[in-house]
């Protein structure tokens, strides 16, 4: 018999039908005349659960069903009689298809702290925790790739492998195939990269958006969706060192079309899941309260994890320039009193997390975009503004997060640009392709890169980016 899914039994199953079902346990229990399965097939957040009559079963069979054990199950679909199910499965055949003995299975039916679940990152998707979390993760992938393609946008898949360092932070992770133990040097006693693979010095890229750059310049709008890497050692819960980017391109587009371009994927993407995900946002929802709860009252949110991501969709984000945050953050009493960590005490500060949240959740409870940062702090391809002063710079950002979304008018003008690489010791010669598109038919142009996995951790409520993604590249950590 073909197997059903069970989302499909819970939404517009036929009571009376023979159905076969396939998942793992989540939890066995019952009597000596009966047993009650509870069975997960991924599909969805519940389980259907299984009534079986013991005396039509080998009790061996039985005692084999064990919580993380995989059976398939055929049966006739009942209206149930327990509270909280509409549907049950009364058995009339039981196939287990792989054992996990109670003694070894890691994820017995409690509670377990995120610290383990991470050790055991191939196990933890069969938590209701993180099923739900990269069911939405799936969707909210699907929602990006649905904005940009409803708005023109063509998808452009940038190089992971790359010479060129985007950000000027010389934070990269090196790609050889040189025998570590056998590195040949040229005469001056240096690495000789005309000896490796790609014949010069190679690294896994910060960003597509160099290369996103070039495919805008020809077709208007572009954007990429991939994976990027930062050899920072970090050990935050907000840092990762591989981690997926969003990036597009817009030819013709000034710093407002930018910020508007923002404001506009955001909620879009925050409206697909709320509309296509409620019944894993609730769980998440209740999970979210439910920690909440335990924290001192003046740490706890103001709203739940659903009401966050209604609030953000409400009005427009607040817009306002990098002077303005600054005289705001520098008269508030968290910086008079030197409660901040780090205390603004005048123009050219780069803000840290805890002055963005300060803005968004208790100045003006709203996300915000700060615009026009001095060039000082911001990277070489951002266009300078006409006060010298400044680049055509935004950052967004959200409550629980702080910065979301970096972006910029980029620097059209060759000579201008030319300046700020040799200000930022950017070799021309490994740039010339770069440089190429402002010689040949320069537009304006505009853009700004999301990580996604900040992203997640604002939708689902998660406190650590390590629980938004599969398997988390860390310090330390590369295991999977």
């Amino acid at each position: 018999m073909k197997r059903v899914e069970i989302i499909k039994l819970l939404e517009a199953g036929e009571v009376g039908a023979t159905v076969c079902v396939k998942g793992w346990v989540r939890t066995k229990r019952g009597s000596k005349n009966v047993a009650f399965i509870a069975l997960n097939d991924g599909t969805c957040l519940n389980s259907i659960q299984v009534v079986a009559d013991v005396d039509q079963f080998a009790e061996d069979d039985l005692r084999r069903i064990t919580t993380g054990a995989s059976i398939s199950v055929s049966g006739e679909l009942a209206a149930s009689k327990g509270a909280g199910q509409k549907v049950e499965i009364v058995a009339e055949q039981l196939e287990i298809l792989g054992e996990a003995p109670a003694d070894e299975y890691p994820l017995q039916p409690k509670k377990h702290s995120m610290e383990f679940l991470r050790d055991i990152a191939h196990l933890r998707f069969r938590t209701n925790t993180f099923s739900a979390v990269f069911r939405i993760r799936h969707a909210l992938s699907f929602s990006v790739h649905e904005f940009f393609n409803k708005n023109g946008f063509y998808h452009i898949h940038t190089p992971i492998i790359t010479g060129s360092d985007a950000e000027g932070a010389g934070e990269m992770f090196k790609v050889t195939n040189f025998d570590l133990n056998n590195i040949p040097r040229n005469e001056e006693g240096a690495i000789d990269f005309r000896q490796d693979f790609f014949e010069s010095e190679t690294n896994l890229t910060v960003s597509g958006q160099l290369e996103a750059e070039l495919a805008a310049l020809a077709l208007s709008k572009v954007y990429t969706f991939g994976p990027t890497f930062r050899a920072e050692n970090s050990n935050t819960s907000r840092h990762l060192a591989e981690f997926w980017m969003i990036e597009p391109e817009v030819a013709f587009a000034d710093l407002a079309e930018n910020m508007d371009l923002a404001q506009d994927f955001l909620r879009y993407t925050i409206n697909y899941v709320l509309e296509n995900c409620k019944e894993d946002l609730n769980f998440l929802n209740r999970r979210f309260e439910e920690i909440e709860s335990k924290k001192p009252k003046n740490e706890r949110s103001d709203s739940g994890l659903i009401e966050k991501l209604e609030y953000v969709l409400r009005d427009d984000f607040k817009r306002i320039t990098y002077s303005e945050a600054i005289d705001i953050l520098r008269n508030c009493k968290p910086n008079k009193k030197k409660k901040f960590n780090y205390i603004i005490e005048g123009w050219g500060a780069d803000l840290q997390s805890e002055h963005e949240r300060y803005l968004v959740e208790k100045h003006f409870k709203s996300p915000v975009i700060i615009y026009d940062y001095p060039a000082d702090i911001k990277a070489f391809y951002m266009r300078q503004n006409d006060d010298n002063q400044t680049v055509a710079a935004m950052d967004v950002l959200f409550p629980g997060i702080g910065e979301i979304i970096g972006g910029s008018q980029r620097e059209e003008r060759l000579d201008v640009l030319k300046k700020k690489m040799a200000d930022f010791n950017i070799p021309e010669d490994e740039m010339q392709w770069y440089l190429d598109t402002r010689r040949f038919g320069t537009v304006p142009h505009s853009g700004f890169g999301l990580g996604f996995e900040r992203l997640m951790l604002f939708v689902t409520g998660m406190t650590n980016i390590r629980d938004v993604i599969a398997f988390p590249r860390t310090p330390g950590n590369a295991k999977f």
